[in-house]
């Protein structure tokens, strides 16, 4: 079989894969499940999709359809080739615009599509929580609804034709179809013509269609994906007369890759919604009063219903991105409701939330009812889609797992199908997360279950058994948009009778005899509680580190990702993670494959120390220790901590290379640089010297180097603090990190002068360098030695009556991050206590402008343009609102946010000559048009060091430090 897939892999124009790093990246998906597939391919084109079809036919193996990777179901896990169309496959291929359709790819992604609508009035409706990500092929295969599926049902409705290739690799367009159309498609002796004879005949039969309307979930259950959607096409002519055109089109929605390979999509779009959209965000003390009150809110024809519960929304409050979208939250809710009003005028949408009010308290449901708009409405659903992931925080090995998250019952029942839930749950001595579609009857329940054990994958069954039967006893439907794939499936005779499962069995044997296509999904699945990412009985293995990992260890906080792919998302949606992802869109370079490739080796390697493997270092070495995952992560995966301790114990087996050693003690040879300033410039700028010195460093020779400023930052100081002694009551304290003290020296300056102007007196105390440059060359354990001694000399003066400032954000945010996690047991106190009197000098002088201590009348009226470009770092420990609140606040400056995530730099990755020109397609992903497409006369500012230098060789403008715009801005 390998000599023949490596005949394959040179006949596609794609890619193929059979190595074990990339098959162990397409191992799993967003599910409980993990199995290695055979080879990985990324196909370029069509034809490359027919000639793997032809090698499943010919070497009896299957193909595994993937767009995102984004299933709870492990529908795209499996032991055949996983087919990877998200790479490729990403054309918008027709618009009308008279008839509100649009073709598309299956790779395109639902945001973007509607990016790409939205100037045309139209867009497309279901949204699923993963939209930023999740591609229409996927949306088809999951037949996925989302938040507003109370109006736009679910995409098996607004999917009008698909181009596809059956399983003996021929084309075929499925589309509505007259009785005559229909009738002609059942002549032939091809493939397509067998699909359609064999359906015709399954569903004529008066008995067949007797048992399913007998069997199948009840019509007003309006989410509804129990096995193929027989039940809907028993609704269309000819089987129903006055029904419905027939189209095969309602069966492949939600049939998950199993009957056919998608290559085009069409969709019907609608008009955007009104223009106002409201919240009304009522609090709860139950989750029984939210779901009462629910059917209350719907009688006022909501968009959306959405609940949040009380184990959520205490998630959200150690989730750094999600603790500033929970504002609205009064007290501890049991539940939240998010009901979502679209009308043409705030005030219509207001009186409606009056009146939901009045009726809500007539019957005693709900004890605070905030509405809210614009900005506020978008962290809202921000903070209740990111449940998912928030839900993976939860420390140690027992997890919310997705077995019983998607079931579906009639709205009205929805009250007393989940008191019945609970009282199951209880008998288990287990209890559930509760969010998601209270308006459209499905909350996505989770139970917390440890799968490591034995006794935790038992009851993973149990609770899958007795939850199928109280969903029978509702005539629900056991899967509402996540789909069957192979956590259901086996449960498909009990919902539907083992007649109709047999029907459904012919169906799958119809469309694709040779079972190529995805198998062992929705029907012949194996037992449910088996191909589990973790075997029962498995043992958490313990780690001696160097980062302090809280309440776990190494490996199960690379656990906590639980796949859900928010590292996805492309530039077009903002933020910052993964800016590598971004720039190849390949699987490899998520943050989710960085999480997936330690958590296999650190779980199975037979090496003493687990992390001394080449395919770890493969896998991390694009990451650019941005730090976008520690705060945009809803499970606060934080890779770049993972990555640093990864390469310490990595180098402890291997050696350290000589390019890391020299950018780790880039304090101590900018020290000796600075002897000779002249010199030393001279030598890193000359074409020929500096070339030199950047091939035997390992640089890129396109890249300029950093220069020395004539003088160090700390000797201007001695020598301006004698010539202008300056005394204040308000005293602080300024870090001097290395790049400032030997490269931004000028900057510096200007702080310092900026700082006194506004009446604070600055000192610089006694302290090391920061310790980043160790930190990003994973040699932790110098870095550590640094970050205790800091600790120790800086603790007895920083305070809050002396507060300690920073220039340059990496060093500076390193106090609120790494000092904390690898401060010893006796300096841990004394670390948090500094980190909260620690600030970058934007979020200083915003605070204290805020506080009244700073007068706006010191500095220029002039008329300025800026754009800001924020540090990674900033934007995930700090905030970026400070910068632009700093820099808005002469009168008439004029501030605008470039929506840029990483520069591209990210400290020495962009200089290292293997990363510069993945460096440089990063800051072509926004930032750098952006720059170029500013007028002449517009500022640009950027936080940062490497953000300034990357701008520089980029664009070649120059970028500056918000605190030199304020200077220069001083009257």
């Amino acid at each position: 079989m390998t000599e023949a897939l490596l005949q394959l892999g040179k006949q596609l124009e794609g890619d193929l894969f059979l190595d074990t790093t990339m098959r162990t990246l397409y191992a799993t998906d967003a599910s409980a499940y993990r199995e290695m597939p055979l080879a990985v391919a990324i196909p370029k084109s069509t034809d490359d999709l027919k000639k793997l079809i032809a090698f499943a036919l010919h070497n009896k193996t299957s193909l595994i359809p993937r767009t995102a990777g984004t299933s709870l179901a492990g529908q795209v896990v499996g032991n055949g080739i996983v087919v990877d169309v998200s790479k490729y496959f990403t054309a918008i291929i027709e618009l009308n615009t008279k008839e509100n359709w649009v073709r598309v790819q299956p790779g395109v992604i639902r945001d973007e599509l509607n990016m790409f609508l939205k100037p045309h009035g139209l867009f497309f409706g279901p949204e699923t929580s993963t939209a930023n990500r999740a591609m229409i092929g996927g949306m088809v295969g999951n037949n996925s609804c989302g938040s507003n599926s109370v109006v736009y049902r679910s995409t098996r409705e607004h999917l009008l034709s698909v181009k596809a290739l059956l399983s003996d690799g021929s084309e075929a367009e499925f589309k509505t179809l007259s009785l005559d159309e229909f009738h002609n498609k059942c002549e032939g002796n091809n493939l397509e013509a067998s699909i359609y004879k064999t359906v015709r005949g399954l569903l004529s039969n008066y008995d067949n269609q007797v048992e399913i309307k007998k069997q199948f979930p009840k019509k007003s259950v309006e989410r509804r994906n129990t096995g193929y959607a027989v039940d809907i096409l028993l609704d269309a002519a000819p089987f129903n007369a006055g029904g419905e055109d027939f189209n095969f089109c309602k069966l492949i929605a939600g049939s998950e890759g199993t009957l056919a390979f998608i290559t085009e999509i069409k969709l019907n779009v609608v008009p955007l919604p009104a223009k106002e959209v409201g919240l009304l965000c009522v609090h709860f003390n139950s989750i029984d009063e939210s779901l009462r009150a629910n059917l209350i809110a719907l009688k006022y024809k909501p968009s959306a219903s959405e609940l949040i519960d009380h184990y959520i929304l205490e998630c959200t409050k150690d989730n750094i991105e999600q603790s500033k979208n929970r504002f609205f939250v009064q007290g501890d809710p049991g539940a939240i409701l998010v009901i979502e009003f679209c009308r043409e005028t705030k005030e219509e949408i207001i009186a409606i939330a009056k009146q939901v009010e009045e009726d809500m308290r007539s019957s005693s449901l709900g004890y605070h009812f905030p509405l809210l708009f614009g900005a506020d409405s978008k962290k809202i659903w921000t903070l209740r889609k990111a449940g998912l992931g928030l839900l993976s925080n939860l420390p140690g090995d027992a997890k919310a797992v997705p077995v019983i998250e998607d079931t579906a019952v009639d709205v009205n029942d929805l009250p007393a199908y989940i008191r019945d839930f609970n009282e199951i749950l209880k008998k288990h001595d287990l209890y559930s997360v509760h969010y998601a579609h209270a308006g459209s009857g499905e909350i996505h329940l989770r139970p917390i279950i440890n799968l490591k054990t034995v006794e935790g994958n038992q009851l993973f069954r149990t609770i899958a058994e007795e939850i199928a039967t109280l969903v029978k006893k509702y005539d629900g439907s056991l899967s509402g948009e996540h789909g069957d794939g192979r956590l259901r499936g086996e449960f498909i005779k009990q919902m539907v009778g083992e007649k109709n499962y047999a029907l459904l069995k012919e169906v799958k044997k119809a469309w694709d005899p040779n079972n190529i296509f995805n198998p062992n999904k929705i029907v012949d699945t194996p037992s449910m509680n088996t191909m589990l990412r973790y075997i029962p009985g498995q043992q958490t293995p313990e780690f001696k580190t160097h980062f302090r990992f809280n309440n776990q260890n190494v490996l199960q906080h690379a656990e906590q990702c639980n796949g859900s792919g928010d590292c996805r998302k492309t530039a077009l949606s903002g933020g910052t993670m993964c800016p590598s992802f971004m720039a190849t869109k390949n699987e490899k370079d998520t943050t989710r494959a960085r999480a997936n490739i330690l958590r296999e080796f650190l779980t199975n390697s037979d090496k003493l120390n687990r992390f001394d493997h080449k395919e770890i270092y493969e896998v991390m070495d694009l990451c650019l220790s941005c730090k976008g995952c520690k705060s945009e992560c809803p499970s606060n995966v934080d890779v770049a901590k993972l990555k640093a301790e990864f390469l310490q114990h990595y180098y402890d087996a291997n050696g350290v290379p000589f390019r890391s050693k020299l950018i780790a003690n880039f304090t101590a040879s900018a020290k000796l640089g600075a002897m000779v300033p002249g010199l030393y410039n001279f030598a890193v700028s000359n074409a020929v010297i500096g070339g030199a010195i950047k091939k035997l460093s390992g640089f890129a020779t396109k890249r300029s180097m950093p220069t020395m400023y004539t003088t160090t930052l700390h000797s201007w100081f001695v020598k301006h603090k004698k010539a202008n002694p300056f005394t204040s009551g308000k005293k602080i304290f300024l870090f001097c990190d290395e790049f400032t003290n030997y490269n931004d020296t000028e900057i510096g300056i200007k702080a310092i002068q900026l700082l006194e102007k506004l009446g604070y007196e600055v000192n610089i105390p006694t302290h090391l360098e920061s310790g980043r440059t160790w930190l990003s060359k994973g040699l932790v354990r110098k870095a550590k030695e640094i970050i205790n001694k800091n600790i120790e000399l800086l603790s007895p003066v920083v305070s809050e009556a002396t507060p300690m400032v920073g220039i340059e954000p990496s060093a500076i945010l390193t106090f609120r991050d790494e000092y904390i996690d690898l401060a010893t047991d006796d300096n841990l106190a004394k670390a948090k206590a500094l980190s909260k009197n620690v600030f970058y000098i934007d979020e200083f002088i915003a605070r204290e402008f805020a506080a009244g201590k700073i007068d706006a009348a010191i500095f220029s009226s002039a008329t300025k343009k800026i754009k800001l470009h924020g540090h990674c770092q900033q934007k995930s420990l700090s905030a970026l609102a400070d910068t632009a609140s700093i820099l808005s606040i002469p009168k008439n400056y004029a501030v605008e946010t470039i929506p840029s995530g990483c520069c591209g730099m990210a400290g020495s990755f962009g200089y290292e000559k293997e990363h510069y020109e993945l460096s440089m397609q990063i800051g072509e992903l926004v930032l750098f048009p952006a720059v170029r497409n500013a007028a002449a006369e517009t500022i640009i500012a950027a936080p940062g060091t490497s953000c300034r230098h990357q701008i520089k060789d980029g664009t070649g403008a120059k970028a500056k430090h918000p605190v030199e715009i304020l200077w220069e801005a001083l009257q």
